[in-house]
C-alpha cells in the first residue's frame, strides 16, 4: 500500500493547481485521474473575466473571481518558469457587444450594475466597438470593455501543471478513485478502481462533476456545455468577444496559434456526452450575427464539457463531508479562473496557513442542497 501525506482526486486545472502548489510546500502528493485535464478543463475556454460574467446576486462569487484575477499573473510566472510551457495568457481586456435594441438595453443595465460595485467598465458605441474589433459586424449597436479581464490557454495550463507537479515530486496515478477508504470514521486515503489503497493523511475531492459520486454530502451536478474550435489566420481577433444575440449569451475567445473557442451552450441533461446539431447551429448562428466572417474558418473540433455546478453557482472549498475530506469541487464556469485562489486556500487548509477571505463563503457547510 503506498501513502502520501495528501491524495487529490482529480486532474483538472483546479485539482493539479492545488496539487502542485502543496507539492512545492514539501509534502508527498498524489494526484489520481485515468486521463488528467481530459474533463472540463479540456473542453474550457480559459476566460478569466470576473468583470464581464458578473451576475445579479452573486457578488460573493465576483469577490472570488476578482481575488484569484488578481492572483493569476504571479502564478503564471512560478508555472511558466517551473514548467517551461507558456500558457498563453492575455490581459488585453474584454469586449462585450450589443447586436439588437433590446440587447443593447441589457448591457447598458448592466453597465449601471457594475459602477455601483466599482468595476472598471468602458461604455462603447458600435463604431467604437469596431475599431478595437474590425472583424465585428456593421449591426453591432454599441458594447462596454471590461479592460481588467484576462483569459489563457486551459490545454497549455494543464500541461504547464501537469510538468510542474511532477517536477515539484509529485505522483501521478492513472487510475480511477472508486471510493474514499475511511478508517476508526475518518477518511485515510483512496480505494481505486484496480482494487489497490492509497493511503492518505488528507484527501482533496476536486472531481468536478463526479465529485459527488465519490462524497454523496457535496451538491455537484453536471452542466452540459458543447464548444466549437475554429481554425483562422493569427489575429482574427484580438481579445475575447461576448456578445448578446436576441437575448442569447455568446463568446469567441482566440488563441495565439489563430484557433478561436466559440461557446456554449448550457444544458441540464446530465452526464449526455452528445454533440448535437441543434447546439452546433445555435453557436454558429449567434457567433456569425457578432463576427460575420467566422463562417469561412475551419471548423476544427467539437467539444461536450461537464461543468461542476452547484445550488447557488459558489463552489466547495474546505473541509467536508467526513474529517480528512478537503472539498475543492463546483467551479462551475470558472475553474480555470479559480484555480489560483483555490490552490491557495486548499493549501492553507491543508498546513494551517491563512484562508483567503474571499473564500470563506465557499464554505462546502454553508447549507445549499
Amino acid at each position: 500500500m503506498r501513502g502520501y501525506d495528501v491524495v487529490v482526486v482529480g486532474g483538472g486545472v483546479v485539482g493539479l493547481s492545488a496539487a502542485w502548489r502543496t507539492a512545492r510546500l514539501g509534502l508527498s502528493v498524489a494526484v489520481v485521474d485515468p486521463d488528467p485535464g481530459a474533463g472540463a478543463s479540456h473542453a474550457a475556454a480559459g476566460m478569466l473575466a470576473p468583470v464581464s460574467e458578473v451576475t445579479y446576486t452573486e457578488e460573493p462569487l465576483l469577490r472570488l473571481g476578482l481575488a484569484s484575477l488578481e492572483r493569476w499573473p504571479s502564478f503564471r510566472d512560478a508555472l511558466q518558469e517551473e514548467s517551461g510551457v507558456d500558457v498563453d495568457y492575455h490581459a488585453d481586456g474584454t469586449l462585450e457587444v450589443a447586436y439588437g435594441p433590446d440587447d443593447l438595453a441589457y448591457l447598458e443595465d448592466l453597465a449601471a450594475f457594475e459602477d455601483t460595485l466599482g468595476l472598471r467598465v468602458e461604455r462603447l458605441t458600435g463604431r467604437e466597438c469596431r475599431r478595437y474589433e474590425p472583424m465585428l459586424s456593421p449591426s453591432v449597436r454599441g458594447g462596454l470593455l471590461a479592460a481588467d479581464d484576462a483569459w489563457v490557454n486551459p490545454r497549455l495550463v494543464v500541461r504547464a501543471l501537469l510538468t510542474a507537479f511532477v517536477r515539484a515530486g509529485g505522483t501521478l496515478v492513472p487510475d480511477r478513485v472508486a471510493e474514499l477508504a475511511e478508517a476508526a470514521d475518518e477518511v485515510r486515503g483512496v480505494r481505486l478502481a484496480s482494487g489497490e489503497v492509497l493511503a492518505g493523511s488528507r484527501v482533496v475531492v476536486a472531481a468536478g462533476s463526479w465529485s459527488a459520486s465519490l462524497a454523496p454530502g457535496l451538491p455537484v451536478r453536471p452542466v452540459k456545455g458543447q464548444i466549437l474550435r475554429l481554425r483562422g489566420p493569427k489575429g482574427f481577433l484580438s481579445r475575447c468577444v461576448r456578445g448578446m444575440v436576441h437575448g442569447s449569451p455568446a463568446y469567441l475567445v482566440p488563441r495565439g496559434d489563430g484557433e478561436i473557442t466559440l461557446g456554449a451552450t448550457v444544458e441540464e441533461l446530465g452526464f449526455d456526452g452528445r454533440v448535437t446539431a441543434g447546439g452546433v447551429y445555435e453557436l454558429l448562428r449567434d457567433a456569425r450575427e457578432l463576427v460575420p466572417g467566422i463562417t469561412e474558418l475551419e471548423l476544427a473540433e467539437t467539444t461536450v464539457g461537464f461543468r461542476p455546478g452547484t445550488p447557488d453557482n459558489l463552489p466547495l472549498i474546505g473541509p467536508a463531508v467526513a474529517p480528512g475530506v478537503i472539498a475543492a469541487t463546483g467551479h462551475h464556469r470558472g475553474g480555470v479562473l479559480l484555480a489560483p485562489v483555490t490552490a491557495e486556500a486548499v493549501t492553507a487548509f491543508l498546513t494551517g496557513g491563512d484562508v483567503p477571505e474571499a473564500v470563506r463563503s465557499c464554505d462546502p457547510g454553508r447549507g445549499v442542497r
